[in-house]
């Protein structure tokens, strides 16, 4: 066999192999998430999104993402987008969009983020949508090990810096020495005799001052009486003795 021949057949092999291996793998277009503090618990960290256009008839319009797990919507706020684009949020995420970009112009938007989550990475699942309203739902996650079609962008977080806490958390020296948990006896005592509907025991006077005023009173009153009787006595006789003396003159 002619050997140019045998070459020509062998190209012509590996040229259809080779076209049918390209028609087998779908060209997906990926939505990537990127950050240059891509660090747990960083603040104000700036995220940016990057989305391919893949449709040959529309241009890239919106974005609906939701966040992952502790980022509030309210944390989030946008830092960079087309131009005539605006966010919103929802009520696990956020919207951007806009006047449709031309035919098959990449999406470029990022987000500020108040402070990125104590996480090791971070899923954005998020809706894409076409001028022509085709969606394409950038929303799995990778399973034994495989490589999803339409992968959720993620990002890796790197470990938070030492002494790097959440915002919002108090430290000891705000919140001053914690109440003490044992409560004093007359503390307890009162609580007690509320409960259980009694008076309270330090509301009415103690026994022991009840029968000091008693004894103080007793006291002062046994010389009044004595002296008294003593005047009665005195009064009585001598009106007797009175008596006696004009009953022997006459």
């Amino acid at each position: 066999m002619n050997t140019s021949r045998l070459f020509g057949r062998a190209a012509t092999v590996t040229a259809v192999v080779a076209g049918s291996l390209v028609l087998a793998v779908p060209a997906f277009a990926h939505v990537e998430v990127a950050s240059e503090t891509a660090q747990a618990l960083a603040t104000n960290a700036t995220v940016t999104f990057t989305a391919e256009a893949e449709s040959s008839t529309a241009g890239l319009a919106k974005f609906q993402v939701v966040l992952p797990e502790g980022i509030a919507p309210s944390d989030v706020a946008l830092a960079d987008a087309p131009q005539g684009w605006t966010f919103a949020a929802t009520a696990d995420g956020y919207t951007v969009g806009g006047p449709a970009l031309p035919q098959g112009k990449d999406a470029v938007y990022k987000i500020t983020i108040k402070q990125l989550p104590d996480a090791k990475e971070l899923v954005f699942k998020t809706l894409e949508t076409y001028s022509d309203g085709h969606i394409d739902r950038w929303i799995e996650l990778p399973q034994g090990g495989a490589e999803p079609e339409h992968p959720a962008p993620t990002l890796k977080l790197a470990a938070a810096a030492p002494g790097a806490t959440p915002i919002g958390t108090p430290s000891a020296a705000a919140t001053g020495a914690a109440p003490s948990a044992t409560p004093s006896a007359s503390a307890t005592t009162s609580a007690s005799a509320a409960a259980s509907g009694a008076p309270s025991v330090t509301a009415s006077p103690s026994a022991a001052s009840t029968a000091s005023n008693s004894s103080d009173s007793s006291s002062s009153a046994t010389p009044i009486a004595i002296g008294a009787a003593v005047v009665v006595v005195l009064a009585v006789g001598g009106a007797w003795w009175w008596r006696r003396k004009r009953s022997a003159a006459s």
